[in-house]
């Protein structure tokens, strides 16, 4: 089962660096809003994290930058979920602008106990709706900088 989700933000002045559009660290934020948002959708939301203590730490990224995204625009990022573990997640995001892709990042995170600092399993129901959501790698991902 697919749960392919998709976020819209518009791409804030502050955001644009020297060269006149969106700076890389905000690549990183917006494609982090889109973290959040697949969080609250499986169940580690706010609420979660500070009921438990647990939350997602991404322990690895990849971001490619193809194409150049302006100011004031809207962009849309759609998350994938493309492998689960008892204790950790792999997932990409990518970034559309009227329909073209402008980046994307692939994460791999872990469950972590803040407490004990260290991972741990998802409970059962996330884990459950991690694994109905797992799709297909696209082409890009698993790949290393060459």
């Amino acid at each position: 089962m697919s749960d392919t989700s998709v976020l819209r933000q518009r791409i804030r002045p502050e955001w644009i660096d020297y060269n006149g559009h969106l700076s890389e660290a905000y690549y990183v934020l917006v494609f982090g809003f889109a973290t959040d948002a697949m969080m609250d959708r499986i169940g580690l939301d706010a609420a979660y994290r500070q009921r438990t203590g647990c939350s997602l730490y991404t322990v690895e990224a990849h971001i490619r930058y193809l194409r150049e995204v302006g100011q004031g625009r809207e962009v849309e990022i759609t998350t994938r979920v493309l492998g689960v573990g008892a204790k950790k997640v792999r997932f990409c995001h990518e970034m559309r602008l009227d329909g073209d892709l402008r980046a994307t990042e692939e994460l791999m995170a872990l469950h972590v106990d803040q407490a004990a600092g260290g991972a741990v399993p998802f409970p059962p129901d996330v884990a459950e709706r991690l694994a109905a959501s797992v799709e297909e790698a696209p082409s890009y991902t698993g790949r290393a900088i060459g």
